[in-house]
């Protein structure tokens, strides 16, 4: 896993403690192997940046793993139960409402049908992607996801606030 990065003007911001978040990148993968469409959810009302589209996932309760906590929050969430979970990349971010730690993980099995159980929505998407906006921490995955897959140009649609 890649060292975390640090983004959105944390160096004048006074020191917080991150909010350990497990995040899943569910992502198909065609018959040889090579990952294609990968899900996106839109944040619930009432949560903090309702409405704006991001990976699946959640807080980690005292004493849990990452993994843990990505499986619990997954069922919890979106009504699935995911196979094997592969670390991929951290991320810190700057809220103004909290710092969180993205530990991105990659899940490529899943079982179950999705349900959107706190009535947001879902997307399966390419690059770029069609819906907006897109949540802050989610804009650096999907330059990683430019990276591993060769793809120029725009990863999404530039909203004001990017």
């Amino acid at each position: 896993m890649s060292e975390p990065i640090v983004v959105d003007g944390a160096e004048n911001l006074p020191e917080r403690v991150p909010v350990e978040v497990a995040v899943g990148v569910l992502v198909e993968r065609d018959a040889d192997g090579r990952e294609g469409r990968f899900l996106l959810t839109s944040r619930p009302a009432g949560k903090v940046y309702a409405g704006f589209w991001e990976f699946p996932g959640g807080k980690l309760e005292p004493g849990e793993t990452v993994e843990q906590a990505l499986r619990r929050e997954l069922i919890e969430e979106i009504g699935i139960t995911i196979g094997a979970v592969h670390p991929w990349r951290e991320l810190v971010m700057d809220y103004p409402h909290a710092r969180v730690r993205l530990n991105f993980c990659k899940v490529f099995d899943w079982t179950g049908e999705f349900e959107m159980r706190e009535a947001q929505a879902m997307a399966w998407q390419t690059l770029p992607v069609e819906v907006e906006p897109v949540l802050p921490g989610t804009i650096p995955v999907l330059r990683w996801f430019a990276e591993e897959r060769g793809h120029a140009g725009p990863t999404h649609r530039e909203t004001p606030a990017d």
